[in-house]
């Protein structure tokens, strides 16, 4: 009895001491992705031609790419830079403005670099675990850093009949290539935690570019 007690408690994690509220941001969130954004992006998958999907992923993710490159710069991965310089101005003029993605076909791989990344190459913690409305997992730090990464968004200083549509598409193509996760998290005994986990995990591994130190325990060891 006491076990089962237990474990239908959740469990104190110290990053995430807003976690009741966290939680009702979650289910709000579960809530509106039930009902609005999943079958939208249902509906784009059902209409549109998995090619087309994969154009407007690779254009969209091409329009994003100046992030990427001024993030290097400021993490002090100058190499990365002028490789990543360069896969942008190939898939740009060859590629058709990102339509095309002839720099992966001949090696010139993508990278993804944001501003919650480069504050921690600066030694800037992760602050607490959040959980924000619409936009989902979050840290302070990242949620500081995704402010900051606006302002280098090509599409922030676009008119808005173009910056709009083209962000809605963005928004319903990210959701449409996540059909299928949830079916991942309702397997989980605590989703919440599940997620929580699993995104402070990847953000840990982007940030050391995947070779991240062995975490420390409560004894320092």
């Amino acid at each position: 009895m006491l076990i089962a007690g237990c474990a239908h408690s959740p469990t104190y994690a110290p990053e995430d001491p807003l976690e009741p509220v966290n939680r009702a941001v979650y289910a709000f969130n579960n809530t509106a992705d039930r009902w609005v954004l999943k079958p939208v992006a249902q509906a784009y998958v059902a209409a549109v031609p998995a090619e087309i999907r994969s154009t407007a992923s690779r254009f969209l993710g091409n329009l994003l790419y100046p992030t990427t490159i001024l993030n290097d710069l400021l993490q002090g991965k100058f190499a990365q830079a002028g490789r990543d310089t360069t896969r942008f101005l190939l898939n740009t003029s060859f590629g058709l403005g990102g339509l095309l993605d002839p720099a992966t076909r001949i090696g010139w791989t993508e990278n993804r670099e944001d501003f919650g990344q480069t504050l921690a190459v600066w030694g800037v913690g992760d602050g607490w675990f959040l959980m924000l409305p619409f936009l989902g997992p979050s840290t302070n730090r990242d949620l500081v850093g995704r402010g900051i990464d606006v302002f280098a968004h090509p599409l922030y200083y676009a008119p808005p009949e173009v910056a709009i549509p083209l962000e809605a598409v963005d928004i319903v193509d990210t959701r449409a290539q996540l059909l299928g996760t949830e079916q991942v998290l309702a397997q989980q005994f605590d989703p919440y935690a599940f997620l929580r986990s699993a995104y402070l995990q990847r953000r840990r591994g982007l940030i050391y570019d995947g070779n991240p130190p062995p975490e420390e325990d409560d004894w320092g060891e």
